[in-house]
């Protein structure tokens, strides 16, 4: 399809960045249902990975076959497919240009139980450029006791991919000893979360949906004189862009744990209505049966759409 005037301007932001990064980020900007419109739906799968097969797949048998998730996220008209290297080996040949991928190239498992997160790199710049993917993905800590380390390793990998022409999508999920169960989604815990992505040159940043919650103390003081809004889900999404270079970068938000269809659509339009940049959503799509998980993509495509 013919380029948009939308994603001629969002790739506007990234001036740095050289045409085969550019490039990728069109790809993945101009694919699928949402193509040209600026918005984004992913299908994220590396919850096998993060938190077991069993707790993963079972709920849809079918989820087990990696080659399902794939041939999912074709037919839904998602942007992209973002997935662990086995995951996207066993089915990157035979679903060679299809859909843009993304791989995670660090994870862990729920098997140690640490106090301080720390994901393993897990895969390389090369293992992305091998599968032809546009993007590799990154999770961050911020608030863990690690956090410098996996800062490092980003800022690293980050510089390998755009000198490889490829994007870089990052998870930014704050947790550790830092900071308290409620705070990991605490509005300014998760705004500052974009904000530090961003500032590691993260092409597409993913946070979690903020709850209306501050946990920092001088964060409050400030929230309070300068009357930042947080009441509703839409205020906060809307403190969450702007404190990604005020909305000059693509922030996406995370599809959380299961939930009944209803309340994830109304969590949809609150992310619309602030602004968010699109949702990228794996247990609440696989978990579900191919027909329900294909009904739901299209409504929440339909709802970014409107």
């Amino acid at each position: 399809m013919p380029m948009t005037d939308r994603v001629k301007k969002i790739l506007s932001w990234y001036s740095a960045d050289n045409p085969g990064t550019l490039t990728n980020l069109a790809r993945m900007l101009s694919t699928g249902t949402l193509a040209g419109t600026g918005r984004m739906v992913i299908l994220p799968v590396d919850q096998g990975f993060e938190h077991g097969p069993a707790r993963s797949f079972a709920p849809n048998p079918d989820a087990y076959d990696p080659e399902y998730h794939f041939q999912l996220a074709i037919d839904a008209g998602c942007n992209a497919y973002a997935a662990p290297l086995g995951f996207l080996e066993a089915g990157a040949a035979r679903f060679a240009g299809q859909v843009p991928l993304i791989l995670k190239l660090n994870s862990s498992d729920t098997m140690a139980k640490v106090p301080e997160p720390c994901s393993a790199v897990t895969a390389s710049v090369k293992d992305a450029l091998r599968l032809g993917c546009a993007a590799i993905g990154f999770t961050i800590y911020p608030g863990s006791a690690a956090r410098n380390t996996q800062y490092e390793e980003l800022r690293e990998l980050i510089e390998e991919a755009k000198s490889h022409g490829l994007a870089a999508v990052v998870w930014a999920y704050p947790r550790g000893g830092g900071i308290s169960k409620d705070g990991e989604t605490a509005i300014d815990i998760v705004a500052y979360a974009a904000q530090v992505a961003a500032q590691l040159g993260a092409h597409l940043i993913k946070v979690k949906p903020p709850k209306d919650f501050i946990e920092q103390a001088e964060a409050k003081k400030v929230f309070e004189k300068y009357q930042i809004p947080t009441k509703t889900l839409a205020d906060r999404i809307r403190h969450v862009v702007q404190s990604a270079f005020n909305g000059r970068r693509i922030v996406i938000f995370s599809g959380g744990e299961a939930k009944d269809t209803a309340s994830i659509l109304e969590e949809i339009r609150g992310l619309r209505d602030g602004g968010a940049f699109g949702s990228i959503m794996g247990r609440n799509s696989f978990q579900r049966p191919k027909k329900e998980a294909l009904q739901l993509l299209a409504d929440v495509m339909k709802i970014y759409a409107s």
